[in-house]
This record gives C-alpha cells, sequence and structure tokens, in this order.
C-alpha cells in the first residue's frame, strides 16, 4: 500500500494487500521473486502485526494468516543472500510439495477432456480426437519421453494447437505426431540452454538439483576454487593461492576468510571441501 504523494502518479490513499487481508487469510504466489524490502516489511507485519505503506509514518495494523506459494529452492535462495533467513524460518511451519505433471499421469486423461471442453467454451468448436489418435497420445503422455517441463501449461499449449489446427473438429493420428514432435523439440531445446555440470566435485557436494541451478559463470569459478582446495593443505593456503594478485596489491590481507565467505554463498565449508580429497 502507499499513502498520497509518495510517489508520482500516487494520486490517492492505497490500503494494500496487507490491510486487505486482516482478519483474514493473504495467498503470495511466488513468494521468492520478493526484494528483501518487501521480505523485511512481511517479516515485521507477520511477527508484530504492523507495516509502513509506502511514503507513511503511521503503522498500519494487520493480522492474517499467510499462504505462500513458490518453485524456488528458498533454502538455496538464503545461502544466496536473496532470501531472508528469519522469514523463512517465520513462514516455514507447513510445506506441502505438488508434484509436477510429469509425476501425475493419473491427472493427464481428466484434463485431456478438460481442456478440449474450455476450448470449445472459448471458440464455440466441438474438438475430438479420433480414436487411434487419442490412445497415441495418451501412451506418448504418460511415457518417461513425455518431460511437461511448464506442466499443464505444456498440456494445454499442446491441445490448443491440436484443436485450432483440426480439420473438421476431429484431431488426428498424423496431427498428433507431429505435436509430439514439436514437445519434443522444445523439451530437448531447453536441456540445452541449461548448462549440465560435468564436475564431480560440484555435483557432490551441492547435489545435482542445487547445481543445476547455478550460472555458468558461478560454475566456472567454482569448479576452478574446487580444483585449487583439492590441492592445497589447508584453508590458508588454498586462499593464498586463489588471492595472490589482491595480497600483493595489499588490498585484501585476510586470504582465509575471503575463502569461508566464497564458500558458505555455496552452503559448503573448508570441512565438506577438504573431505572430497579423502
Amino acid at each position: 500500500g502507499h499513502v498520497k504523494g509518495a510517489f508520482t502518479g500516487a494520486q490517492t490513499n492505497r490500503s494494500g494487500l496487507l490491510k486487505a487481508a486482516d482478519n483474514g487469510v493473504l495467498l503470495l504466489d511466488e513468494i521468492g521473486e520478493l526484494g528483501l524490502d518487501e521480505q523485511a516489511m512481511l517479516l515485521k507485519a507477520l511477527e508484530e502485526g504492523v507495516f509502513l505503506p509506502v511514503g507513511s509514518d503511521r503503522e498500519i495494523h494487520s493480522r492474517f494468516l499467510l499462504i505462500c506459494g513458490t518453485n524456488q529452492d528458498l533454502f538455496q535462495l538464503v545461502l544466496q543472500g536473496r532470501f531472508r533467513e528469519d522469514l523463512l524460518a517465520r513462514i516455514n511451519i507447513w510445506t506441502f510439495v505438488l508434484p509436477g505433471l510429469r509425476e501425475r499421469p493419473e491427472d493427464i486423461e481428466p484434463n485431456l477432456a478438460y481442456e478440449l471442453d474450455r476450448f470449445e467454451e472459448v471458440n464455440q468448436r466441438h474438438i475430438t480426437f479420433n480414436k487411434e489418435a487419442r490412445a497415441h497420445f495418451l501412451a506418448f503422455a504418460v511415457s518417461d519421453q513425455a518431460l511437461w517441463k511448464a506442466n499443464f501449461r505444456d498440456l494445454n499449449a499442446a491441445l490448443t494447437r491440436m484443436a485450432t489446427l483440426a480439420p473438421k473438429g476431429r484431431i488426428t493420428l498424423n496431427m498428433v505426431q507431429e505435436e509430439i514432435e514439436r514437445l519434443k523439440h522444445s523439451w530437448s531445446g531447453l536441456d540445452k540452454s541449461t548448462p549440465k555440470i560435468k564436475n564431480q566435485a560440484v555435483l557432490g557436494l551441492l547435489g545435482p538439483e542445487n547445481a543445476e541451478t547455478l550460472d555458468p559463470f558461478d560454475q566456472a569459478q567454482l569448479t576452478y576454487v574446487l580444483e585449487v582446495c583439492k590441492k592445497s593443505r589447508s584453508l590458508s593456503d588454498a586462499g593464498r593461492k586463489l588471492f595472490t594478485s589482491s595480497r600483493e596489491q595489499k588490498t585484501k590481507t585476510n586470504d582465509a576468510d575471503r575463502l569461508r565467505k566464497y564458500l558458505a554463498r555455496f552452503g559448503l565449508d573448508w570441512n565438506r571441501v577438504a573431505a572430497m580429497n579423502e
């Protein structure tokens, strides 16, 4: 929320979501996208029941039940400094993991009918599969080849394309085969755009899921750091090798502390890194 005059275009007071949720429920989807300032405001509202609208010097009272949604690993965001650890501790009371469509093959067939009904409602066109086409699509949809990376968005898009192009309202086997190839191509493109981690030390220390979230720059840098650590006797020894230039320039002198802080960004410490050499 904000008060009148808080910024250009703020011509009236706006109560905002926190106030609107007073004595009720607030649903925040993709909470991992909140900035650190907004996270601090949310934490204060949760713990003290008050918040400051933008441009105001008067606290507003609000008590609400918070439900959050995210597709990110909030613990990893904490390690990266992008999510407040105290806020995560405050909201991490009950956690429910919703499996992706790939892990719920029993949901595909009923949603096939639902998506076609929805297409008919919007476009005023009745669409059906012929028997062979439907069986072929369902067989693919529940197979290991169907990655469903975007979950129901992928399913909706596939059915929308086939329904739009269906001659006389019938989706044919040939159309299904073309759509399957389109889906495979789009998923393979996503695979290629996601750098694969080849360094076994990175994979072993971070785990495949966390390792795949690293940017290419972080991958290369962390790989190099771990290689240096592997050849070093101690944290200080590794720090001296990594920060030679800055030590000579006397801009930074505590090499061990710098390396310790760097490793902590990825949830690592020297003991774990040193253990990979044993």
